[in-house]
């Protein structure tokens, strides 16, 4: 009787758990060769290939995503620090009215140093569908993604992770 009553308590357990884990699935963005050309804010071609032989912080944000607001600035430090080593940085704004809002935004509270760009769902479905924001890809110098983080990064240790890609040979 006692196993009976504890299979009944645990099953609904077991049940939710795995529930849990189809809705939260986790991503190997590794397995994704990314390119696309998007225009920036200045009316350029950004083409992603084109970065290939430099490290590229890839920045997928929202001007209504706080904890975007609190990466971008350490974004900025980290490729005035190593550009010359041969780091770049490009942002995507996922904001879904576009320029109309991403343009006052780059303009009034964060004049960003590096090329933004506009996603969509087309964008968001080529890396594998972006759900969450922010999400941060370290590209290695192959044009490969090396590294992904969801959510607000570890300053220091993305740090770490961006001076061990800049360390690898050419």
């Amino acid at each position: 009787m006692r196993r009976t009553v504890l299979l009944a308590c645990l099953l609904p357990l077991f049940l939710f758990c795995g529930a849990c884990s189809e809705r939260s699935p986790v991503r190997d963005f590794t397995r994704i060769d990314p390119d696309f050309t998007r225009i920036d804010a200045n009316g350029h071609n950004v083409r992603l290939s084109d970065y290939k032989g430099k490290v590229v912080l890839l920045d997928f944000w929202a001007t209504w995503c706080t904890g975007c607001k609190e990466e971008i600035p350490w974004y900025m430090d980290f490729v005035a620090k190593y550009s010359k080593s041969g780091l770049a940085a490009i942002g995507v704004a996922m904001d879904h009215e576009g320029w109309k809002v991403v343009k006052p935004f780059l303009a009034e509270t964060i004049r960003i140093t590096y090329p933004v760009v506009i996603g969509d769902e087309a964008l968001s479905r080529q890396f594998g569908r972006i759900d969450n924001l922010p999400l941060t890809l370290l590209i290695d110098r192959r044009g490969r993604i090396a590294y992904s983080h969801v959510g607000v990064v570890d300053r220091g240790k993305f740090e770490g992770k961006i001076q061990e890609l800049l360390a690898r040979a050419r």
